[in-house]
């Protein structure tokens, strides 16, 4: 028996009622992106019912969809991967996390230096790929790693692999998280290290990054399923969202196309009979090379290139097993006046043997109906957050 978790990173149904409080008034990832581009190809997302859930130009509403579908609403006053995370795994936020919008304070920046041992640059909101362009030559003439935020709870330090390797990055950012940014008043969700490479004009970043983050509130339903005996494998930087707790195992990935293969090869994985797996896989190119550069030719392609890959991971479904498809988060490529995520409903279709008869789920309340579901698909104690429908759904 298999639980299958698939996190479309960024890619949101239209704006929450509450998204102009976060500057995302008219967001909608799907419907904006295939409007402009003249429609979306995705024959095999449409057959399952994704066509029902929002108005998205080419793909047209099923007339017997192939899969449960709905939308969620987050209920955690945020928009960013690890609220989104932590809320499908059914622990769900009651405060905003801290964000640094005028950058870090004067004591940050000291101890930055002090325990670090390095002098910072930058130390503003600032899109990733820009801030490196700006600051790039003055990184690899001074030595100095960049420090930046964003809209999310997050440190940024970003560096060139000739200048700082890879794991003096990853030192510096556990100093961050461990004693600078470890708790209230100075906190972040994440810190995350951020490697480039290449000549000024010419910088790009690496799939090096990794992330340090805080762990939620325990317990989370990877905690309880890991308690009851299920293999709980990750795919993707999940692991690094739940700082590394209620995972038996998780392989990072380089690109969607890598976690595709990564996700296909768990589902064909032998088992025996009375075991049980959840699989939780975030897909994070939709947002972090297409999303946050709002890269709309970028983004449409990722979503076809999922969708091509979808008949090959539903084979690989037994007739006990059941896989949601969804997203923690939008990131609209096309709202220009940010380039930061976006406060959007997001998808859910659920499909295979295990998940019942195809039907509509509504609009559902919290992201965590998702994980209670699934708690009770694996037959879990009751979960902290969230309302199962997959009882319901069974005949």
């Amino acid at each position: 028996m298999k639980a299958v978790l698939i996190i479309l990173d960024g890619v949101g149904t239209g704006a929450l009622p509450d998204a102009p409080d976060y500057g995302d008034a008219g967001a909608d990832t799907l419907g904006n992106l295939s409007r402009a581009r003249g429609g979306l190809r995705l024959p095999n997302l449409q057959r399952l019912g994704l066509g029902n859930i929002a108005d998205i130009a080419g793909v047209p509403p099923a007339a017997r969809p192939e899969a449960s579908f709905g939308r969620m609403a987050e209920m955690s006053p945020a928009k960013d991967s690890t609220s989104g995370h932590w809320e499908i795994a059914c622990q769900a936020r009651e405060a905003p996390p801290a964000v640094y919008p005028d950058g870090f304070p004067p004591d940050v920046v000291s101890m930055f230096a002090e325990k670090t041992g390095r002098k910072l640059i930058g130390n503003k909101a600032a899109s990733g790929t820009e801030i490196i362009d700006e600051l790039g030559a003055e990184h690899l003439r001074t030595g100095r790693p960049i420090v930046y935020t964003s809209a999310d709870s997050v440190f940024q330090v970003a560096a060139h692999k000739d200048i700082m390797p890879v794991e003096e990055l990853y030192r510096v950012c556990r100093v961050v998280r461990e004693e600078i940014m470890n708790d209230r008043p100075r906190s972040v969700d994440r810190v995350i290290a951020r490697p480039f490479e290449g000549e000024p004009g010419a910088f790009r970043r690496t799939r090096l990054r990794r992330d340090f983050s805080i762990p939620p509130p325990y317990p989370t339903l990877l905690d309880m399923a890991r308690e009851a005996g299920v293999f709980v494998f990750g795919i993707g930087k999940v692991d690094d969202l739940f700082g590394g707790r209620g995972f038996d195992d998780c392989i990072h990935t380089s690109s969607n196309a890598d976690g595709i293969e990564r996700l296909r090869a768990a589902l064909l994985e032998k088992r025996p009979k009375d075991n049980r797996m959840l699989i939780f896989a975030n897909l994070i190119d939709f947002d972090q090379e297409h999303g946050h550069r709002r890269d709309e030719e970028g983004f449409a392609k990722a979503l076809e290139e999922f969708d091509a890959a979808l008949p090959g991971l539903l084979a690989g479904l037994g007739p006990d097993d059941m896989a949601a498809a969804t997203a923690d988060h939008g990131c609209d490529p096309t709202l220009k006046r940010h380039t930061d995520h976006t406060r959007e409903y997001v998808p859910l279709l659920v499909a295979g043997g295990g998940a019942g008869k195809p039907r509509p789920l509504g609009t559902r309340e919290s992201f965590a109906d998702l994980g209670a579901s699934v708690a009770a698909f694996l037959g879990l104690p009751p979960a902290p957050r969230g309302v199962p429908f997959l009882p319901a759904a069974v005949d």
